[in-house]
């Protein structure tokens, strides 16, 4: 581990100081940047008085993103797993004729 980062990240208006390792730069900028976007969008399409409900639907969003691709992954690998048990079987057939 090198030397750690130290950074300010700024959300809903507020700073948030940040020690890091410099690899995680990057990526906490671009989701600091995606927050904001997507709450600039919530204000703008809904009459919301608060901002933690803001954040509330911003996590919520991220969240359902994060768990939906997992969800996809897990059914991909059964796909994955059916195909090559049935390519297994056809191997084994034409191997023993």
């Amino acid at each position: 581990m090198g030397e750690k980062l130290k950074i300010k990240i700024s959300i809903a208006d507020r700073v948030y100081p940040l020690t890091i390792d410099p690899e995680q730069e990057e990526g906490l900028r671009k989701a600091a940047k995606s927050i904001d976007g997507l709450i600039k969008q919530f204000e703008q399409s809904y009459a919301v008085r608060d901002k933690q409900d803001v954040l509330a639907m911003c996590a919520l969003q991220f969240a359902s993103k994060v768990e939906q691709k997992s969800i996809d992954k897990r059914e991909t690998n059964v796909e994955v797993e059916e195909r090559i048990k049935d390519l297994d079987a056809l191997i084994s057939k034409h191997l023993a004729e």
